[in-house]
């Protein structure tokens, strides 16, 4: 008996449930033929779009290449880089005055490389003002920071430590609040290197006479390798070398 009234639930209920199911399967078929279809090849003639534009990307590249190999030229034009010469008379002077600026923060491991670096560099003493931008929190660095500059100040290097109040900006207000201080106006060029740089000693040497002898010239990138703990890959770095204008 209860088999036969459940029997008949089940039948009551099937009248009901049919239509329902026929009206979802019927707005599936809708929105897969009016929204999804769309959108499906749209996506595909995107990527036939992109694949095309990076094929001719790659074949215009392949061309240049080719052409530049064939004809025998070099991209872009030689710059000027005649080595500055000190004067007997006129002493440094025909050095321009440079600002080395390497902005800081929480450096503990570095911070003593980067700044002995920046300290040997070859060039007139009296040409050349380092610049250290401490942002650290941690006042223990802080002031082995500052003990370092003190004992490069002592062996006759212009190095200036300095500090602000908050970090606003970050590196790059850190940099520009270094541009404020007095001692700067009289730099003609700035060398921005960061904490874990450690500049060759003829780096100045070797960019400074770019900029000087080419006036259309602002700036000079240089390259860097890793250490020796880490593989010997050669990538461009974020060496600047800007003209103070």
């Amino acid at each position: 008996m209860a088999d036969m009234q459940g029997e008949r639930a089940v039948g009551d209920v099937l009248p009901f449930v049919s239509p329902v199911f026929d009206l979802l399967l019927e707005a599936w078929r809708q929105v897969r033929v009016e929204l999804l279809v769309p959108l499906l090849n749209a996506a595909v003639a995107l990527c036939v779009v992109m694949s095309v534009i990076l094929l001719a990307e790659k074949v215009f590249l392949g061309v240049i290449s080719a052409a530049v190999n064939v004809l025998r030229r070099r991209s872009g034009r030689p710059y000027k880089c005649d080595p500055i010469v000190q004067d007997d008379e006129t002493g440094s002077a025909a050095f321009p005055m440079v600002l080395v600026q390497i902005p800081m923060y929480n450096e503990k491991e570095v911070y003593h490389l980067s700044i002995g670096a920046a300290c040997r560099l070859t060039w007139p003493a009296d040409r050349l003002t380092v610049q250290i931008l401490d942002d650290s929190t941690d006042d223990e660095i802080k002031e082995l920071v500052r003990s370092e500059c003190d004992r490069w100040a002592k062996d006759g290097v212009n190095i200036r430590y300095e500090t602000r109040k908050d970090r606003a900006g970050y590196k790059a207000g850190n940099l520009k609040e270094g541009m404020r201080h007095g001692y700067v106006q009289g730099c003609e060029f700035v060398a921005m290197f960061d904490a874990d740089f450690q500049p060759a000693p003829d780096f100045l040497v070797r960019t400074v006479p770019l900029l000087v002898r080419n006036p259309r010239l602002a700036l000079v990138q240089a390259r860097w390798e890793f250490g020796e703990s880490c593989d010997k890959v050669t990538l461009y770095s974020v060496f600047f070398f800007s003209k103070w204008t």
